[in-house]
């Protein structure tokens, strides 16, 4: 399973990868308002530099109510289900659910919270049946879903269900959140247990959503100890948070020893991102996913935010090609989305001229607590 991420033979890489898409799941994907024809767009420019042929695409499956309730309420899924079939957005019970503003309710939203939970599981399920080595679902990675409510464009914590099918198998898993976002959900869900830890790295700033994920934020309970929160300020470029998350995470693996690991890429931190906060290309994130990668552990690989649709194909296009180990052309290969990376048509992601406000100090700090945060961990 070597695969060197700067070694000039191409073909060193054993890595077995399993891609999950339909043409299905993709179209109802593509219907979510919030990025509209995004999941097409990351398709069409990954099997257009030719990486399909490098994967094993593995069709996913929906899915069942039962398998949503694993983390989801009843009462959740109930209302989700029937508020989906007509695209209701009257019914009072709504609120209560966080349906509404940021999570509107259209017509086959239940449909699609449950193709995405399923396409998860799916890729789950490929490495518990060791059919692949790494699985990617980019279209999953909705990561601020609540067991009894929808929040931040999420309707289901597909991460969640994908850790509840990994620890069938394996004992202690390990999420990596590296979303803009702080990954609330995941955290709440497993922040009174030790089986689980979580880590995000996020901007964490006043007034800035979801407003959790302090470096004090650290697990509850038996789970204390076991959430690990890294917050930072906007214009963090690639090398400085590679030098953050790998000092974070070379704690965490000698401190928890995990069996297998949820990493979850939102692209939202990409420079040109809307959100127009941290500065990072897709360089910096492959470093931090290689860095992982080579424990060598079944690894689950979700995506999240990212709403410069573009700069997020460029960003998991990139990821998939890191994780084959290959080296992609610079240049835009022509396909049906070949428009939209005007006007330079080119795979790299440029860093703004914005100031990082990051003081080191600060960050050597949050370092420094978290590496005696770890410490606890038994």
């Amino acid at each position: 399973m070597s695969c060197g991420g700067d070694s000039g033979d191409d073909s060193t890489c054993s890595r077995r990868v399993a891609y999950v898409f339909s043409p299905e799941y993709i179209d109802t994907c593509d219907s979510l308002s919030k990025v509209p024809n995004r999941a097409s767009m990351v398709h069409s420019l990954i099997e257009a530099y030719g990486l399909l042929k490098l994967v094993s695409v593995v069709k996913p499956r929906v899915a069942t109510i039962e398998e949503m309730a694993k983390f989801h309420t009843d009462s959740y899924l109930e209302h989700l289900h029937k508020i989906s079939q007509d695209g209701d957005n009257d019914d009072p019970q709504s609120v209560d659910y966080g349906l509404g503003y940021d999570c509107p309710v259209v017509e086959g939203i239940f449909d699609y919270a449950a193709a995405v939970g399923g396409a998860t599981l799916t890729a789950a399920e490929c490495l518990l049946d060791q059919k692949c080595e790494v699985a990617i679902n980019w279209a999953g990675g909705w990561h601020h879903a609540k067991k009894d409510e929808a929040s931040g464009f999420c309707y289901v914590n597909d991460a969640v269900l994908g850790i509840l099918k990994l620890r069938e198998k394996y004992e202690r898993v390990l999420y990596v959140d590296v979303d803009l976002h702080h990954g609330d959900g995941v955290e709440d869900a497993f922040s009174f247990t030790s089986k689980v830890m979580t880590v995000s790295l996020h901007k964490f700033s006043p007034g800035f959503f979801p407003g959790t994920g302090d470096l004090t934020d650290t697990g509850l309970g038996k789970g204390r100890w076991y959430a690990v929160n890294v917050p930072l300020e906007d214009g963090i470029k690639d090398d400085r948070y590679y030098q953050i998350f790998t000092s974070v995470m070379q704690e965490v693996r000698a401190q928890f020893n995990p069996e297998a690991m949820v990493m979850q890429l939102g692209a939202d931190t990409m420079a040109g991102d809307p959100m127009c906060s941290f500065n990072m290309t897709p360089v910096g994130v492959g470093k931090c996913l290689q860095y992982v990668l080579q424990w060598q552990l079944p690894t689950l690989l979700l995506g999240g935010g990212g709403y410069n649709l573009a700069n997020t194909a460029r960003c998991w296009t990139y990821l998939t090609a890191a994780v084959l180990g290959k080296t992609l052309s610079s240049e835009i290969p022509d396909h049906e989305f070949f428009t939209e990376y005007g006007p330079d048509y080119s795979l790299e992601i440029s860093p703004s001229c914005r100031p990082d406000r990051n003081d080191s100090k600060h960050l050597d700090q949050v370092i420094s607590t978290i590496k005696g945060n770890l410490k606890n961990v038994i």
